[in-house]
């Protein structure tokens, strides 16, 4: 019997990574914070011109929202592609840099989560 690429472990550790620490989570709720501010801004706030809140995601999903950038050459003339291809971009941005700060946590803390005890004095 083949064992799955993917197992429940992986994804369990990899779910880990993403959520389950302090930094992942301080980054995360940025990033809400910052989007729940652009929405009130962009359904609530009347603006004579453009207003440049949602700059704010942008910058918090830099720098791999910028490598998503460069492969909407695809699109043509649009700047950065279709609305939903931006929204896609900026998800998978954000749940990348969240893996990427898990995973600078568990190696800043010395690998896994099992260490091995050590006598008192020794």
């Amino acid at each position: 019997m083949n064992k799955p690429v993917i197992d429940k472990q992986h994804v369990r550790t990899l779910a880990r990574l993403t959520f389950g620490n302090t930094a992942s989570l301080i980054y995360l709720g940025l990033v809400l914070a910052a989007a729940v501010f652009v929405s009130v801004d962009i359904l609530f706030v009347a603006h004579e011109d453009t207003s440049f809140a949602g700059v704010w995601l942008f910058l918090l999903a830099a720098p791999t929202v910028f490598v998503f950038f460069i492969g909407s050459a695809l699109w043509g003339a649009e700047a950065a592609g279709p609305a939903w291809f931006v929204h896609l971009a900026l998800v998978v941005s954000v749940v990348l840099q969240s893996l990427a700060l898990g995973w600078c946590v568990r190696l800043v803390r010395g690998g896994s989560r099992t260490r091995t005890a050590h006598p008192q004095g020794a």
